[in-house]
């Protein structure tokens, strides 16, 4: 798909600029655009001359681990919570009284799997704040 063309000529980036830099401020100019909202190295310099704020991204590599973790507890919750919806419906879907009280067992300890990730949350956080 195309893209639509604009009624505004003047907004147009028509006029090209040529002019040659040193290798290290090409790096400089590369790893801004590459740390800001910026797509390309010719959007950082447009915006320099106009004068026009860079907004830089900054990533706290502390973190990485907790936020791992995090991520992969919510994954496990999530499948405990997949476990729990199918056995909910295989209980409902049962007649047998036997095979009701095999279901509920399970949900029972899949339930005591949901509390021990949240002891494992609750200890994340804990830490989290601690560096707060």
């Amino acid at each position: 798909m195309a893209r639509k063309k604009t009624k505004d000529t003047a907004a147009l980036l028509s006029q090209t600029i040529l002019f040659r830099v040193r290798q290290q401020e090409y790096e400089k100019l590369l790893q801004l655009a590459q740390q800001s909202d910026c797509r390309s190295v010719g959007e950082v310099v447009r915006r320099i001359l106009e004068n026009r704020r860079i907004l830089l991204f900054h990533k706290d590599t502390s973190l990485d681990g907790v936020v791992e973790e995090l991520a992969s507890v919510r994954e496990e919750l999530r499948a405990i919570g997949v476990n729990i919806n199918q056995i909910t419906r295989h209980f409902n879907a049962s007649t047998q009284a036997h095979k009701r009280v095999f279901l509920a067992q399970q949900a029972l300890e899949q339930y005591r799997l949901v509390g021990q990730k949240i002891n494992t949350l609750l200890t994340l956080l804990s830490q989290l704040a601690r560096r707060w």
